[in-house]
Parts: structure tokens; C-alpha cells; sequence
């Protein structure tokens, strides 16, 4: 468990100092799904950071491809390249744009950005494993703002249709985005009941920053036999840094010099 933990306060700090370099990208959706990623990497999925395109590899798609700072953090911790890059985020030709390119990036499984998008395209992998008679595992993270696409329930619907328990698909409830409190922009609630008449497999996580809440959810969605599943997660937007904490104006902000010492400090202490 010290390791997981370990490894969740090196990536939040990387998020933190790249945006801050970049003074643009997502801190707050970023920081509050680093627990997600950093066990899915570190514990859960197939992977290898010396063979990214490994076929029998488990896939990860982040759907809310604005987070992409969480992501290219976690795949610099894993090995996938080097932690150098993180420097370059957002910058002219370099391959760490805001949103996530599977054609630049070593590890990125499918590129993202329009919202919904990339939940459909893990659908479509998950169906294609099942077709060819593949065993490895399709996970996606979806924000709770996205939920407002309908682009999402299409994909939920054939999900279920196709019986993909193959798909295991989290969703990071943090309760804001960019312009608010996601009930107050537009409601997707009962997130859980909307999933379940769907024909999903659902399961909440009350603290979405336990590794071991986590881990039992991931743990019984592997056991699906016949339909795909979501992990509902109970998240705080901009986790761990005091002034970015449930605070929808850290939405999509870079913080400044001063604001970057302050958070990494309080990830120091």
C-alpha cells in the first residue's frame, strides 16, 4: 500500500508542476482520479511499459480526455517514456497535447477529447476482444460532467447489448465541472440507476481515493460473467492541494509560480 501511495503523491505532484509550467490544462479532474490510475498501472493491468503495443495487453481509454495531465503523468511514472516530457506538455510539436494522441504518445491506447467519444471507441474494443477470442481487459474513465453527452448512453446500451463484461468503466464523481456543480448545469443523477437499467453491473466506491475500496470493486467487476460493469467513484475535484479542493474554478486553470510551490509543498508535507 505504501508503494501505491508512493507513486499517487510523485504523479500528483508531476500534474502540478507541468501544468503550472504549461499555465494551462486540467489540475482539478487530473488530481481527482490519480487513485484510478495509479492502481490500474501499478496492480491491476496487463501491461508493459518496453512493449506498449503488446496485443494481449489490457486497454485503458480516458474518456475525459481533458484529465490527459493524469494520464501522461502516470504513463511517465510507469516507464512508458521519459519523465523529461512531462516539461513539454502542451507546448508546439511536442507530443503531449491537451488531450491525449494515440499516434504520438507511447501507451495512450485511444485518442480523446470530444466528451463520449471515448467510451464509445472502448465499447467498440471490448466488442472487437470478444470477437477474437482475446482475454484481456478494456477499462475506460468517463467524468461525471460527461454523462451529460448522450454520445455516453448510446455506447452504455450496446455495451450491455453485446454482454461486454469485458469492459469495466469507472466514473470519476467529483460533482463539478467547468461551470458549476454538475446537478445545478445538468443533472445526471441517479448516475447508479441510470447505469443499472442500462443492464449494467454497478458498483459504488464511497471513497474514491482508497486504494482498497478500489481494489475490491475492480476485484469484483473482473467476476462479471455476463455484463459489462461501472465503478461509480466518490472523488474530491483537485484532491490533496488545499486551494484547488472542490473548487470548480480549478476546472481548467494553470496555477501560477507561487500557486505551484504551495500545492507541491502541501504534497510534500
Amino acid at each position: 500500500m505504501a508503494f501505491l501511495e508512493e507513486t499517487a503523491k510523485e504523479i500528483r505532484k508531476d500534474i502540478v508542476k507541468m501544468i503550472g509550467k504549461a499555465s494551462s490544462g486540467h489540475p482539478g479532474g487530473s488530481l481527482s482520479s490519480v487513485e484510478i490510475l495509479t492502481l490500474l498501472y501499478f496492480e491491476q493491468m496487463k501491461v508493459d511499459e518496453k512493449n506498449p503495443k503488446d496485443d494481449n495487453r489490457d486497454r485503458f481509454v480516458l474518456s475525459k480526455g481533458h484529465a490527459a495531465p493524469v494520464l501522461y503523468a502516470t504513463l511517465a511514472q510507469k516507464g512508458f517514456f521519459a519523465k523529461a516530457e512531462l516539461e513539454n506538455l502542451r507546448q508546439l510539436g511536442s507530443m503531449l497535447q491537451g488531450h491525449p494522441d494515440m499516434k504520438k504518445v507511447p501507451g495512450v491506447d485511444m485518442s480523446t477529447g470530444s466528451l463520449g467519444q471515448g467510451i464509445s471507441a472502448a465499447v467498440g474494443m471490448a466488442l472487437a476482444g470478444k470477437m477474437d477470442d482475446k482475454t484481456h481487459k478494456v477499462y475506460a474513465l468517463l467524468g461525471d460532467g460527461e454523462l451529460q453527452e448522450g454520445l455516453v448512453w448510446e455506447a452504455v446500451m450496446a455495451a450491455s447489448h453485446y454482454r461486454l463484461n469485458n469492459l469495466i468503466a469507472f466514473v470519476d464523481n467529483n460533482n463539478l465541472q467547468t461551470d458549476g456543480a454538475i446537478c445545478d448545469v445538468m443533472s445526471p443523477f441517479p448516475i447508479d440507476d441510470k447505469f443499472s437499467a442500462f443492464g449494467w453491473n454497478v458498483i459504488t466506491v464511497e471513497d474514491g481515493h482508497s486504494f482498497d475500496e478500489l481494489r475490491i470493486a475492480v476485484e469484483a467487476a473482473k467476476k462479471s460473467e455476463d455484463r459489462p460493469t461501472v465503478i461509480i467513484c466518490k472523488t474530491v475535484k483537485g484532491k490533496c492541494v488545499s486551494f484547488m479542493e472542490n473548487n470548480a474554478g480549478w476546472h481548467g486553470k494553470g496555477p501560477n509560480a507561487e500557486e505551484v510551490k504551495q500545492a507541491l509543498a502541501e504534497l510534500e508535507a
